[in-house]
């Protein structure tokens, strides 16, 4: 592993590409330290518990509650994202332009960066409504709150043009570094958090205790999540044996694998926005009772609706983006089928029992994750956001964006040797061809 690594930066094209990854991630952290014009800079400078946007925050890679221009992350994008995967799968036409290949995916691309503007006004208009409003005091110089018409101009077309760089940064990393753009700045976004939510341990008399606990929960949570991010159901898939003059084409058997969290962590991110939703209305409306019941985590009617809504998303994704009769249908018109499965319709059906029992398994999974580190971090000192990085949540977005960052550099360094034997050995042939060339050249 250490001969991959140093391997790494030997290359000089992927060592280009993980400087310009660094590069573009640091330019997306240094806008969390420029504020939005007429906010305090001493609310910038506050750390600790931003309420019900914290997980959404975690979820973006942003600072929701916070005063800086990029406030909103990647949220805007991350959302325009799921909805043209979702009106891929639903409209006709949309699915038609997804079959196109390329050329399809490049025209739909467009129209999610297209979408994103809209999305990131009306989200920004939502935080401004929830967050800027109701800490008007804290956040605003003295200057600014006599104008609301033109602090809400300047608060929304900040965190609007925000968005944009950041979902501009995005596209540069995954077109000239290392990765994809957005999964990666999440996960930075999640690990920014750690120095300062140490620094704030520090004071505490239980350090080493706490540091301790949250280590071997660490540990314990990646395993699982590791363990549950490559399990797989590996379907074998028999293409048939084709004869044609003196050549046999096909007879090979292959596996279509069904991943056990196929629905990754979209389920949880629905859920999580769904509460949201019903506690900025209780705040409003004044109903105090309420608001509280759908914030404590680990009380019972937060763990319950919490769970429902996980395992109906998690159901809900995978029969939208996994469609057994489609793959039926495309299977028998390879010329492939399932041993022992008649192909069609049957083929259909057993694919979607599968399907079934996977998702049990995996939705089981995203609400456990989801829901148990609440119960293991509470009354252990932890600040807020150190326990949302030990949620599973965050485990599970870092992980999977780790995992698949060692994946595609593995790819890379395994193209590199490939191309390199294929290059030693075509001179190795040439030079013998050569030789022998000029040998027979010499006879007489």
């Amino acid at each position: 592993m250490e001969n991959n690594f140093l391997q790494l930066f030997k290359i000089p094209e992927t060592r280009e590409k993980i400087f310009r990854t660094l590069g573009l991630l640091v330019c997306y952290r240094l806008g969390f330290q420029i504020p939005i014009p007429g906010m305090s800079p001493e609310y910038l400078r506050q750390t600790g518990d931003q309420g019900i946007f914290g997980l959404l925050s975690a979820l973006s890679g942003g600072a929701i509650g916070q005063t800086t221009i990029f406030a909103l992350g990647i949220m805007p994008f991350i959302s325009a994202s799921i909805i043209f995967s979702m009106l891929s799968k639903v409209s006709p036409t949309l699915e038609a332009v997804a079959k196109e290949g390329a050329a399809g995916q490049k025209r739909i691309n467009q129209w999610t960066r297209l979408a994103v503007v809209p999305i990131a006004l009306i989200q920004a208009i939502f935080i401004y409504t929830g967050v800027f409003l109701a800490n008007r005091e804290q956040m605003v110089v003295s200057q600014m709150q006599t104008r609301p018409v033109a602090l809400a101009f300047i608060v929304i077309t900040s965190l609007v043009a925000g968005a944009l760089l950041v979902m501009w940064i995005g596209e540069l990393i995954t077109e000239y570094g290392v990765g994809n753009g957005a999964s990666l700045i999440i996960m930075a976004g999640i690990i920014a958090v750690l120095p300062s939510s140490f620094a704030q341990l520090t004071g505490n008399p239980d350090f080493w205790q706490i540091l301790i606990f949250m280590v071997f929960v660490w540990i314990g949570t990646i395993f699982v999540v590791v363990f549950m991010h490559k399990g797989a159901r590996r379907v074998p898939i028999q293409y048939a044996r084709l004869t044609r003059g003196r050549r046999v084409y096909g007879g090979q058997r292959h596996y279509l694998p069904l991943k056990v969290n196929m629905a990754g962590v979209m389920p949880i991110i629905f859920a999580s926005v769904l509460f949201v939703i019903p506690g900025i209305l209780f705040e409003w409306f004044g109903w105090a009772r309420m608001r509280t019941i759908f914030q404590t985590q680990t009380g019972f009617v937060y763990v319950t609706i919490y769970m429902a809504l996980i395992f109906s998303f998690s159901f809900f994704w995978n029969r939208l983006m996994f469609q057994p009769e489609e793959i039926a249908n495309n299977l028998r018109e390879h010329g492939s089928f399932i041993p022992g499965i008649r192909p069609g319709q049957k083929t259909a059906e057993f694919l979607s029992n599968t399907l079934t029992r996977i998702t049990l398994a995996g939705a089981a999974f995203l609400a456990a994750i989801a829901v148990l580190p609440a119960f293991i971090t509470q009354n252990s000192g932890m600040t807020q956001s150190m326990q949302y990085f030990l949620g599973g949540t965050s485990v599970l977005i870092v992980v999977g964006v780790a995992l698949e960052l060692v994946d595609k550099l593995n790819a890379q360094l395994v193209m590199r040797n490939y191309e390199g034997g294929q290059a030693v050995q075509k001179g190795a042939q040439g030079r013998g061809k050569a030789s022998w060339t000029k040998t027979e050249a010499k006879q007489p």
